[in-house]
């Protein structure tokens, strides 16, 4: 479940650090701050990075 949920914040961290960026440096694709959507997508993508590298799912065992 934790490397579900960080996959999801590792892909949607790149979407809007990708958009933030092209939006601060050329043309603004969205509506929204393109300097909140660098910083709201760095953190994501640091956040779901670190959790795939330091957090393991461990598997349940029923006996």
């Amino acid at each position: 479940m934790i490397r579900i949920l960080a996959l999801i914040l590792t892909i949607g961290g790149m979407i809007s650090l990708i958009i933030g960026v092209l939006g601060v440096f050329g043309n603004n694709l969205v509506a929204l701050s393109p300097w909140a959507l660098t910083i709201l997508g760095s953190i994501f993508f640091i956040a779901g990075v670190s959790m795939l590298k330091y957090r393991k799912d461990e598997p349940i065992i029923n006996e």
